[in-house]
């Protein structure tokens, strides 16, 4: 089982306790005040605040949106309704685990990517039964390419 970290992160003032999972996969859950959160983060929308600076940069990161706040979707076994995993980075399909028609369940690995000379295992983001293997051992994909679907 996969260790968690625990955060008391404050935004606009706010307090929240947040357990964090393996932040090699997406999407991931995450723990906000107890309650379960699916989290998918792309590398293009991460800002890089350098160590040392100031709240007022911290400021250009964390924006208070108009959009309305989102109700968690509920994680684990009963499971999102995510109907595809795809890849969290650039690399190399090295291994798949399973096949259409396969059962799997919540946090099973489906397959392993290697990318800069790791392998990284892609998990099941819910309980579910595979759909379709949209990839082949051996062949190289890109960083949000869809790698499997769920029924």
């Amino acid at each position: 089982m996969a260790s968690k970290r625990r955060l008391r992160v404050s935004v606009n003032g706010k307090p929240y306790i947040v357990e964090v999972g393996d932040l090699n996969t997406f999407p991931t859950t995450v723990n906000v005040n107890g309650k379960p959160c699916l989290v998918d983060i792309g590398a293009e929308e991460l800002e890089v605040v350098p160590a040392g600076a100031g709240a007022a940069a911290l400021n250009s990161v964390a924006r208070p949106t108009s959009a309305p706040e989102k109700t968690p979707t509920p994680t684990g076994p009963a499971g999102p309704l995510v109907q595809a995993v795809k890849a969290p980075m650039p690399g190399n399909v090295i291994d798949i685990a399973v096949k259409a028609g396969d059962q799997v369940s919540f946090r099973q690995q489906l397959c392993a990517l290697e990318a800069m000379k790791m392998k990284n295992a892609i998990r099941s983001p819910r309980d579910g039964v595979i759909a379709s293997v949209k990839i082949t051992e051996g062949q190289a994909v890109a960083h949000g390419d869809i790698l499997f679907t769920f029924e």
